[in-house]
């Protein structure tokens, strides 16, 4: 399993309602997604520019194929990136 945690900072505060719906849309499509085992997007109180993104695929080609699918490359390349600064962590989960 691969998990992969990415903090997203909306550049302009006021693109933060629009990324909130983009990012909800994406995360619903890829939950269906083969291999997803989850994908939660969590939108802070404290500091509403910024987004915390927590996907768990069962190998590194399953994420591979995600981004190829829907969408990461129908709304998150082309319209979530371009608002945000990102900062990507892949990570293996201890047990």
């Amino acid at each position: 399993m691969i998990c992969l945690t990415v903090v997203l900072l909306a550049k302009d505060a006021a693109d933060a309602p629009r990324l909130r719906d983009l990012l909800g849309t994406a995360m619903r499509s890829s939950r269906t997604e083969p291999g997803c085992l989850r994908f939660d997007v969590y939108h802070s109180e404290a500091e509403p520019r910024r987004f915390l993104l927590v996907e768990h695929w069962e190998s590194p080609e399953a994420l591979d194929r995600h981004r190829t699918g829907e969408a990461y490359t129908t709304i998150y390349k082309p319209q979530v990136l371009p608002l945000v600064d990102r900062d990507g962590h892949p990570s293996n989960l201890l047990e």
